[in-house]
């Protein structure tokens, strides 16, 4: 049964792959291959109960991640609607492509680090939707916000969930991580980055004179600096306290984003409660949840049921037991799980690492052992390679409508080239 739930993985990846040429949505081929492969697996169990048992956890984390996305995705386009984007936007004054390629690039990779991967693309994103108006250009942009977002994530304990876990289970210290992973990590960028330089040239078609969401209306005063300024700080406010949040509750990261998008809400709920109940809607957290992408959550759902079959079924862990088998060299066993990261969710690839390298069999493997470090950069780095690869990517996919091939022919090479050339210079040192 493993080798049908194996196969259909297989199918269904390639089937997304060639969305435009099927003509069928991701979302609906990523639902299909995840209920289909925990359909086998419950099938070829001996024990349908405990078949069922290993759904649960699946369907406990799949659902942190979604909420999380439905709060951070309400709380931009929050900001959004208030038009809180255009004072960052109109705060960049560069109309050169590569200075305003380095300037989101740059930004989104210390961003990452402060929040997270997944909520700086979306942010970062939402942004680049404001100031690139070609929309090739803003999808260059938006593959570098990628790798940008995931390389900052990985020298950062909050940065990314695989660092995160790593930390939690006490494999390094936060400041082990840093120290050992900022070099190599900005590396990871630095490489894509200065050769995408030489792939943008002339100056960009900027949207800031397009009407904002908050235009004037006939019956209706526009929204004052004060509003749009202190919407964007409260925003800004509350997608920081997520991770704060999490350190001192140890909650996990969804419940902190559930608190500050309830917050956001009154405070916004307040600030127009004089105005007519039609100005009132176009401003209202119901009205930013109507502007979520719900087909991009589908696609993360579908996906992560399907990667979550794979890792219930036991074939990640398989997977990564025969590379240690085979590959003697430890470092070159984690560079082909960041390849894998690629294909696969990285959280069950570093679950399974964690799992297979118990301190009890590897006593060496201490806290701080570069081992643990070089896990998470290469599970962090290496799903910037496809764009399915990491939860940012998926993100960036829905918003974006980026198609799987596009990725791998204008991004994927320098995703590589980075991935390569941080790991040299982590081994180097």
């Amino acid at each position: 049964m493993e080798i049908l739930i194996l196969v259909v993985f297989l199918v269904g990846y390639l089937a997304i792959a060639f969305e435009s040429s099927l003509m069928v949505g991701k979302a609906a081929t990523a639902l299909l291959m995840g209920v289909t492969c925990w359909t086998l697996y419950v099938a070829g169990s001996p024990d349908t109960e405990v078949a069922l048992l290993a759904l649960e956890p699946q369907v406990g984390e799949i659902a942190q991640i979604i909420f999380f996305l439905i709060g951070a995705m309400t709380i931009v386009e929050l900001i959004d609607v208030h038009g809180g984007f255009d004072i960052i936007t109109n705060a960049i004054r560069t109309r050169s492509k590569v200075g305003l390629l380095w300037v989101v690039a740059l930004v989104t990779f210390f961003l990452s680090a402060a929040l997270d991967n997944l909520t700086t693309a979306i942010v970062m994103v939402s942004i680049l939707a404001k100031l690139v108006e070609d929309r090739e250009d803003r999808l260059l942009f938006a593959g570098m916000v990628i790798i940008a977002s995931n390389a900052g994530g990985a020298w950062s304990p909050i940065g990314d969930v695989t660092t995160t876990m790593l930390w939690m289970k006490g494999k390094f210290s936060i400041m082990g991580v840093i120290t050992q992973l900022f070099l190599p990590s900005l590396v990871s960028l630095l490489v894509p980055l200065a050769v995408c330089s030489f792939m943008v040239k002339g100056k960009i078609a900027s949207t800031k004179n397009s009407p904002s969401p908050t235009s004037k209306a006939d019956d209706e005063p526009d929204l004052s600096k004060m509003q749009k300024v202190s919407v964007l700080l409260l925003g800004v406010a509350g997608l920081l306290f997520v991770p704060a949040f999490k350190m001192l509750t140890h909650l996990p990261p969804f419940m902190g984003m559930m608190m500050s998008l309830g917050a956001m809400w009154v405070i916004t709920e307040l600030m127009h409660k004089r105005k007519r109940d039609k100005f009132k809607e176009r401003f209202s957290p119901s009205h930013a949840l109507e502007r979520i992408d719900i087909p991009s959550m589908l696609f993360f759902l579908g996906i992560l049921l399907a990667v979550g079959a794979l890792q219930a079924s036991h074939l990640l862990a398989d997977l990564a037991g025969w590379l240690d088998q085979t590959i003697p060299n430890r470092n070159a066993v984690l560079m082909i799980v960041g390849l894998l990261s690629a294909v696969v969710d990285n959280v069950p690839l570093v679950a399974g690492a964690i799992q297979m390298y118990d301190p009890e069999m590897y006593p060496a493997l201490t806290i701080d052992d570069p081992f643990w470090h070089f896990l998470a950069y290469c599970a962090g780095t290496g799903g910037s390679i496809l764009i399915i690869g990491s939860a940012a990517g998926v993100a960036v996919m829905g918003m974006e409508r980026v198609e799987f091939f596009w990725y791998v022919k204008r991004i994927s090479w320098l995703a590589l080239l980075g991935y390569f050339a941080g790991a040299g210079v982590f081994l180097a040192f």
